[in-house]
């Protein structure tokens, strides 16, 4: 089909390409706000496929639609779900602060598959008309923040939190593997005393179990729709009923419980639920950023670096250093990072934006909501793969900091004291010795004694009185 055909709406004539599904109020909208580059991610498109798909079924059930109509619009819906139309939401995200234009979009595609399916013309807006049918019971104002949760909710589900709990599992395995390789912890970027590998892969993975709590906890706030409340949270031409069956509907389709919202009110004019979650995510975004730093940092090398741990390699190089390795997938999960908490901020200046009854930031909240949600999601991915589970310890190199690590003579403190252990660790340094030597060169303790006092595995613990 080529050309274009002519469509009518309140304002008058409106030309749309004839090969698209989309009708006047998103036609009028690409003139309007231009086709930039930067969509939303299909996640939310395909989130509005389910969103009338419940919402038909709802309007069904309360006697709003006959079966016949609902069972043609909930066909076309479920195939915007399926990802089968994404070419036909053109819109940029830098639109109404409302959304409406999107939910729109939705509405007319839907509309006019319907009317194909039922023998009609794209366009025609009989049988199924995209506002009266397929938005019946339904604002803008509510169904797009009904979308943000959705959307929210099942990317967490489906891609991150598993993406952290593989993460996880395997920080802990390492742990575990490395449970008695000694090496030397480090505070204020220096040398500190004995720990294992172990217990700092532990941490790691601790860090990325609480981040997992942190966002479970965000789940059951994300799950309470505004979906009813239509045009300011009152109901106003929304049935009796239309929540709760449309919540029922919805929790039926993707097998989460939502549940209407008791103040539509406040889950249509604010967003706390959404900032919450970024706020988990940019929690998230600082561990993850400091398992990235250390893991890059505790690899560096390998001759002239830390070199503690053994990085696998990805194939990439210098384009001027031949055979040079860098841990890029250490600096991907570290920019993902970045990018998280540069978008907690838009995403917090968005929330707070929210005046009397409409947030009206709702399209650029999402996007930054959602696009935080995708890139942890991919890049945990990449760095639990092809990073974590290849990751190796350097023995030679742990031992060697073991034997010249100054402050083992920590260890000494209940038996010499602090300042003669100072002047051991000071003498030792000025003049390049181990501190057993310089202890024994300042006559506090024999070698012997030293050796039995000065034991590695047993200085990663609590001191046995």
């Amino acid at each position: 089909m080529t050309g274009t055909r002519i469509e009518n709406d309140a304002f008058g004539p409106v030309t749309i390409p004839a090969n698209r599904y989309w009708g006047a109020q998103t036609q009028r909208a690409l003139e309007v706000f231009g086709n930039h580059g930067e969509r939303f991610a299909p996640a939310l498109i395909h989130a509005f496929g389910l969103q009338k798909i419940a919402a038909v079924r709802a309007n069904q059930r309360v006697g709003a639609l006959p079966h016949e109509m609902a069972q043609v619009i909930e066909q076309a819906a479920q195939r915007v779900a399926a990802g089968e139309f994404d070419e036909h939401f053109p819109l940029t995200v830098w639109q109404t602060g409302s959304g409406t234009q999107t939910n729109m979009n939705a509405n007319e595609v839907i509309a006019n598959l319907a009317n194909l399916t039922l023998g009609g013309e794209l366009g025609s807006k009989h049988p199924v008309h995209p506002n009266d049918h397929v938005n019946r019971s339904q604002s803008s104002n509510d169904s797009f923040p009904t979308v943000m949760h959705l959307s929210a909710t099942l990317q967490l589900r489906d891609a991150l939190l598993p993406a952290l709990s593989e993460l996880r599992d395997a920080l802990a395995e390492k742990a575990q593997a490395w449970a008695g390789v000694l090496k030397i912890g480090r505070t204020h970027m220096m040398d500190a005393v004995p720990m294992t590998q172990g217990q700092a892969f532990d941490a790691f993975a601790r860090q990325i179990g609480h981040g997992i709590d942190r966002l479970q906890g965000c789940l059951p706030r994300l799950r309470v729709l505004p979906q009813g409340g239509t045009a300011v949270g009152s109901g106003l031409n929304a049935p009796a009923g239309f929540d709760q069956a449309f919540c029922e509907e919805l929790s039926r389709i993707t097998d989460e419980p939502f549940s209407p919202n008791p103040s539509k009110f406040e889950g249509m004019g604010t967003h706390d639920a959404l900032v919450e979650v970024s706020g988990a995510l940019n929690v998230l975004a600082v561990s993850l950023s400091k398992i990235g730093n250390d893991i890059r940092l505790l690899g560096s090398g390998p001759r002239c670096g830390l070199g503690e741990l053994l990085l696998p390699d990805d194939g990439l190089t210098s384009s001027i250093m031949p055979g040079k390795r860098n841990p890029t997938i250490a600096e991907v999960l570290v920019q993902a990072a970045m990018q998280v908490m540069g978008n907690h901020t838009t995403i917090t200046v968005a929330g707070a934006s929210s005046a009397f009854e409409l947030n009206v930031a709702k399209p650029v909240l999402i996007h930054n909501l959602l696009q935080s949600i995708g890139v942890l999601a991919h890049c945990v991915g990449i760095f639990t793969d092809k990073l974590v589970k290849g990751l190796e310890v350097n023995h030679r190199q742990l031992a060697a900091n073991l034997e010249n690590a100054l402050l083992m003579a920590t260890v000494l403190n209940p038996l010499l004291g602090y300042d003669r252990v100072a002047q051991i660790t000071r003498k030792a340094a000025e003049e390049n010795i181990s501190p057993k030597a310089a202890a024994v060169a300042l006559g506090f303790i024999t070698a012997e004694e030293y050796e039995r006092q000065v034991r590695p595995e047993l200085m990663v613990g609590p001191l046995a009185l």
